[in-house]
């Protein structure tokens, strides 16, 4: 059983920017870690991913140029730095280990273990 917990969600203004942490309780070094939000009415979606050792990054269309996703195995924590956030930004922020090991790309589904969240609201 792994833990995970996010934390640095707030309340920003339009263009400002947050880093987003998710620390687990246990080793993830060999998993694909990834971001995924979701907004009051809608479905959960993909936000970023990257691949265990951080060599394959994958980002929404909606976030890309503006996110960067990033690990520290050492600390087995992964990091999503958003800038520029907009209103529609505004939804609570999961991170979720893979299920699979090593896995050479960034999947979108079949992730194992989830947090509980962080709010992140953006004000216009």
């Amino acid at each position: 059983q792994v833990q995970l917990l996010e934390s640095g969600g707030g309340l920003v203004q339009a263009g400002g920017s947050l880093r987003l942490s998710c620390a687990a309780s246990r080793r993830t070094s060999i998993y694909a870690m990834g971001w995924f939000r979701q907004a009051p009415g809608k479905e959960r979606e993909f936000v970023a991913g990257l691949t265990w050792n951080g060599s394959i990054r994958d980002y929404a269309d909606s976030v890309k140029g503006r996110c960067t996703v990033s690990r520290d195995n050492a600390k087995n924590t992964v990091y999503l730095q958003m800038n520029s956030l907009k209103p529609e930004d505004t939804a609570i922020y999961y991170c979720a280990r893979a299920a699979g090991h090593y896995t050479p790309f960034v999947p979108k589904d079949g992730y194992e273990y989830w947090g509980q969240g962080t709010q992140v609201t953006v004000s216009s």
